[in-house]
C-alpha cells in the first residue's frame, strides 16, 4: 500500500499552509546561484498543489514572499518577481486543468507592477474554479496583517461605525486578510528549521505543526502525504482533555 492509500479521506485537514523554505541552500549545495533553487521549487509547488487538490484539500496556502524578503539583495528580489510572473503564465494550464482557484493574501499592490498585473490576471482567469483554493502569501507577514487589522478597527471605532465594547475574536478576524478562509489545521515547514517565521500568526493558534527536513525543491507528493498521515495520527484537543474529545466524536 502506498502512502496515498493510507490516508483517511474522511479526516483530511480542510486547510494546509506551507512555509516553502530551503531554496537557497538547495542551490548552494549544487554550486549554483540562489535563484536556481527558486526555479526548481516551482516543480514542488506544482506537485504539492495538484496532489492536495486530488485528495480533496479545500485550501492550500503557500508562503511565497514575506515583507522581510525585500531586504534580500536586489538581484534576488528582481529574479523572484520575474520568476513569479513566468510561473503564473506557465502554470495557468495546470490551475485550469485541476480546477484550482488562485487567490493571494498580503500587501499585493506593493508588488512590482508587472508581477501585480499578472497576479490579478491569473486570479481573474481562475475565479470560477471550485476544486481547491491555492492562496499565495505575497508581501505578507503575520505582524503586518495584525497591525493592519488593528488600524482598520481603530478607524471604524473613531468614525463611530464600531462599538469597541463589541470587539471580540470573531469581530477581529473579519479584518484579517484571511477573513473568508478557515484557519489551517496543518502547517508544514520544510528545510529542517523549527519556526513559523511571521506566518499566519493569528490563524495558526491551533495548527498542528509539521517540520520536514527536506529542502523545498526536493519536497514531493509523498512528502505531503507523510505530513497528512502524521496529522491524522494526532489528537486535536483545543484546550479540552482526551475524554472530552472522545465524547464529542461519539456524538
Amino acid at each position: 500500500m502506498d502512502l496515498k492509500e493510507k490516508i483517511d479521506l474522511q479526516k483530511l485537514p480542510k486547510h494546509i499552509a506551507i512555509i516553502m523554505d530551503g531554496n537557497g541552500r538547495w542551490a548552494k549545495n549544487r554550486g549554483e546561484m540562489r535563484v536556481f533553487g527558486h526555479q526548481n521549487g516551482v516543480e514542488s509547488v506544482r506537485q504539492t498543489s495538484t496532489a492536495a487538490a486530488d485528495l480533496g484539500i479545500e485550501f492550500l496556502t503557500l508562503y511565497a514572499f514575506s515583507t522581510e524578503n525585500w531586504k534580500r539583495p536586489k538581484c534576488e528580489v528582481d529574479a523572484l518577481m520575474s520568476l513569479l510572473v513566468q510561473t503564473l503564465n506557465s502554470e495557468l494550464g495546470t490551475l485550469m486543468d485541476n480546477k484550482i482557484r488562485l487567490k493571494a493574501i498580503g500587501n499585493i499592490n506593493q508588488l512590482q507592477p508587472e508581477c501585480y498585473r499578472q497576479l490579478l490576471e491569473t486570479m481573474d482567469k481562475t475565479k470560477h474554479n471550485n476544486r481547491m483554493d491555492l492562496i499565495l502569501a505575497l508581501n505578507y507577514s503575520g505582524r503586518w496583517e495584525i497591525s493592519q487589522a488593528a488600524a482598520k478597527i481603530a478607524a471604524e471605532v473613531k468614525a463611530g461605525k464600531l462599538d469597541p465594547q463589541m470587539i471580540d475574536q470573531d469581530i477581529f478576524k473579519n479584518y484579517l486578510e484571511t477573513r473568508d478562509i478557515p484557519d489551517p489545521e496543518l502547517l508544514i515547514r520544510t528545510s529542517g528549521e523549527y519556526r513559523i517565521s511571521n506566518f499566519l500568526l493569528w490563524q495558526a493558534a491551533y495548527s498542528e505543526l509539521y517540520f520536514s527536513s527536506k529542502l523545498w525543491p526536493d519536497f514531493r507528493k509523498d512528502d505531503l502525504y507523510e505530513a497528512i498521515l502524521d496529522y491524522q495520527n494526532r489528537e486535536r484537543r483545543f484546550g479540552m482533555i482526551s475524554e472530552q474529545i472522545k465524547q464529542v466524536d461519539n456524538k
